[in-house]
């Protein structure tokens, strides 16, 4: 599995965090090789469970966003100027929110990969008018804060 598969499986699971409040068995369940393996067929993403570093990194990323998430709203909402954080699209938050946990704490990862991974991310998921205000949110966030 590649860093940026194990990014795109930490925002599935930060995605269905707003939908379960159980986060370790969230990450146990969708990082063990059945999930994976009832899922293959589906996406190439599903090819094959996270390895130990793999898992290790979705796991920070997933309990990080987590922890620091009433942070990363207030930086989402400060940003999206004219629009009501309930009507951003829930896969465009979580990339989000991946992102910006990323270019707060993980200082080994540079800004610009993890704001250009998360638009990338984001080109797979989402129409293109929430792409560029993805990216709008996540310039103005790295100009401003970091």
């Amino acid at each position: 599995m590649t860093r940026i598969a194990a990014r795109e499986t930490a925002v599935h699971m930060v995605y269905a965090l707003d939908f379960s409040p159980e986060m370790s068995a969230l990450v146990e369940e969708r990082t063990s090789p059945e999930f994976y393996l009832r899922l293959a067929g589906e996406d190439e993403l599903f090819a094959s469970p996270p390895g130990g570093d793999e898992k290790s990194y979705i796991t920070e990323l997933v309990e990080g966003v987590n922890e620091h998430l009433a942070e990363l709203d207030s930086y989402i909402e400060k940003y999206a100027v004219g629009w009501q954080f309930a009507r951003i699209p829930r896969v465009a938050v979580a990339i989000m929110r991946v992102c910006m946990y990323e270019t707060l704490y993980r200082p080994d990862i540079p800004n610009a990969a993890a704001i250009n991974a998360a638009v990338e991310l984001c080109k797979k998921y989402e129409e293109l008018e929430v792409v560029a205000f993805v990216n709008g949110i996540l310039g103005s966030f790295a100009r401003q804060e970091l």
